[in-house]
């Protein structure tokens, strides 16, 4: 994208030093952990690249239940090469999420989970620390069970960003038993 654009309209995608990169920064530091955010539109030979290097790939349970079993993000896809979260920085919530989910994916969500509209979120997490994928992350936000209002990021908007902030008064004893029981229940 050229610097005096205000917008990527006039952008180009260009190749990039792909494997060489990796291994001079491996070179430089030593065997260092890499996550490969393949999110969106991912070719072939990204992915190529990712499982020649070794990288694990994401994972969101919250791009799972919009479409059949073939999807990617579901559970059963998964393997120990991945990192599931619940969400990302830049998804609503669970709790903000759950209301706008469509009929046909709310539906499926419930079935697959075997689960309750009113049990969803802890069954999302449930399901994240119950995978065979390597890493779970919960978002702080998820775990507390906060809305919309504690979203981090609002892609392509300006306003309001990283700002949500977590407070002591909000890391209750009975939350940290809830995480420590699931953590612990699931080898986590």
């Amino acid at each position: 994208i050229p610097a005096e654009e205000e917008t990527a309209v006039h952008g180009h995608w260009v190749r990039g030093p792909g494997e060489d990169l990796f291994l001079a920064v491996r070179n430089a530091l030593g065997e260092v952990s890499f996550l490969a955010e393949d999110l969106g539109y991912i070719t072939p030979a990204v992915n190529a690249l990712r499982e020649r290097l070794g990288f694990p790939g994401m994972r969101v349970l919250q791009f799972a239940f919009g479409g059949n079993a073939s999807n990617h993000h579901l559970p059963h896809h998964y393997t120990q090469d991945d990192v599931v979260y619940t969400g990302t920085h830049d998804n609503d919530t669970l709790v903000g999420w759950l209301p706008q989910v469509g009929e046909h994916e709310r539906r499926y969500l419930l079935r697959y989970l075997h689960t309750t509209e009113q049990e969803a979120l802890p069954s999302l997490m449930r399901a994240a620390l119950a995978s065979v994928a390597r890493i779970a992350v919960l978002p702080l936000q998820d775990v507390l069970g906060l809305g919309s209002e504690a979203r981090m990021n609002c892609p392509s908007s300006i306003c309001g960003n990283w700002e949500w902030r977590c407070t002591e008064e909000q890391l209750t004893t009975a939350t940290s038993r809830r995480l420590a029981e699931m953590c612990t229940l699931y080898g986590r």
